[in-house]
């Protein structure tokens, strides 16, 4: 098999033997999607939402999926949706590539909502504003006290990265990795496959390599 096609196994494996892994499930359609399989596609993007609603990226996948399948008004729904969760919690890059998505299509483009910010408004929060694509925690985000490990990754995941989702990678989604794809962290390959999965769930870039 190719890498491709290496790729969709892997993450297809995952996907059925934990329904409710949001990674496995958007990772698989962003293979499928690359590979062409629109309407498969599609199917994991939806799945992924249902579990992580606020995921705005996955909206802008969902919506070239739509587009690809000519379903232009499902994925105008879906894209004007996508744009105003992006908007709101600050995902400018989804949010302008859904803009420009909207315009190609002949749609128009939701207004930018002004945030309310003020000391004890519905828009207070804890002034900390975690990167992951898909957190949940909004507003309410919280930085780690320090870094949750002694090294470049670890001073990056402090700055960009709330506590909640950390947490959510260290004793949940890490665990699933390891086991799933049988890592053995005492080699150099298991290593880096789970050094790999952590940055797909983190939303950083692949490591460059050596």
């Amino acid at each position: 098999m190719n890498n491709l096609a290496d790729q969709i196994a892997r993450f297809r494996n995952m996907a059925q033997e934990d329904p409710d892994n949001d990674l496995a499930h958007f990772r698989l359609g962003q293979f499928l999607l690359d590979d062409g399989q629109y309407e498969e596609a599609a199917k994991s993007f939806r799945r992924t939402l249902e579990l992580t609603p606020e995921f705005s990226k996955v909206f802008q996948l969902l919506g070239e999926c739509l587009i690809k399948l000519d379903q232009k008004a499902e994925a105008v729904e879906v894209l004007t949706k996508g744009w105003t969760t992006a908007d709101d919690r600050g995902d400018r890059m989804p949010r302008d590539a859904m803009a420009k998505l909207l315009q190609q299509l002949g749609a128009p483009v939701p207004q930018k909502q002004i945030a309310i910010t003020d000391e004890g408004s519905p828009g207070a929060g804890t002034g900390f504003r975690c990167e992951r694509p898909g957190c949940m925690e909004g507003k309410r985000a919280v930085q780690l006290p320090a870094p949750p490990v002694p090294d470049a990754i670890g001073l990056r995941i402090h700055t960009d990265i709330c506590a909640a989702c950390w947490t959510l990678w260290w004793k949940d989604l890490s665990i699933k990795v390891i086991n799933e794809l049988r890592l053995d962290l005492s080699s150099e390959g298991g290593q880096f496959e789970y050094d790999r999965n952590m940055r797909e769930f983190m939303g950083f870039e692949p490591e460059p390599p050596k």
